[in-house]
């Protein structure tokens, strides 16, 4: 029987960046955006507030763009502070490089593993789905999963106990589904 694990965001990650009031590399996204028209343009920012002095910084999402270029319910879901388009937008390598920002997931997840039937069976097939692109450590997910420690993980690895189609030392974005064997 196929397991089925979800890693689910529990809030918005941090934003790694510089400020410039305080020196701190932390950013809260609170999910508010300010947009200015210029005759037919459009600029459009995500408002963030550095974590130590609270100055607020703002993460380019359009610049310049035509009116007509914009999707109407885009433009409503800005106007309206819609955190789920924050989070979509945070999470979008073009606002990322175009901001020279990266996100700290750190304390921002959680691991959903529908229960802990699967703990007392000797083979279990997990299928896990990572709910948004949160870069995780695979080893620490089934550890965490399993009721294991790392090291009795990375140990089921090195032993061919714990095989996967991908690599599980270092960190994944996307899904993954691994076999273990006790």
């Amino acid at each position: 029987m196929l397991n089925s694990w979800v890693v689910m965001p529990t809030c918005l990650p941090l934003v790694l960046r510089r400020c410039h009031t305080c020196a701190s590399e932390r950013f809260r996204a609170n999910g508010k955006f300010r947009v200015n028209a210029n005759h037919k343009l459009l600029d459009a920012w995500l408002l963030v507030l550095c974590t130590a002095c609270g100055d607020t910084a703002k993460l380019s999402v359009l610049e310049r763009a035509h009116v007509r270029s914009v999707r109407p319910e885009m433009l409503d879901r800005m106007h309206d502070n819609d955190p789920d388009l924050a989070a979509e937008l945070l999470q979008d390598p073009v606002v990322q490089r175009r901001n020279r920002i990266a996100l700290d997931w750190d304390n921002a997840w959680r691991l959903d593993t529908g229960g802990s039937d699967h703990l007392d069976l000797e083979v279990i097939d997990v299928s896990v789905r990572l709910a948004a692109r949160i870069p995780v450590r695979p080893v620490r997910l089934i550890a965490e999963g399993c009721g294991l420690s790392r090291a009795e993980v990375e140990r089921l690895i090195v032993e061919g106990k714990l095989v996967s189609a991908v690599r599980l030392s270092g960190k994944l974005s996307g899904d993954f589904t691994f076999t273990l064997k006790r």
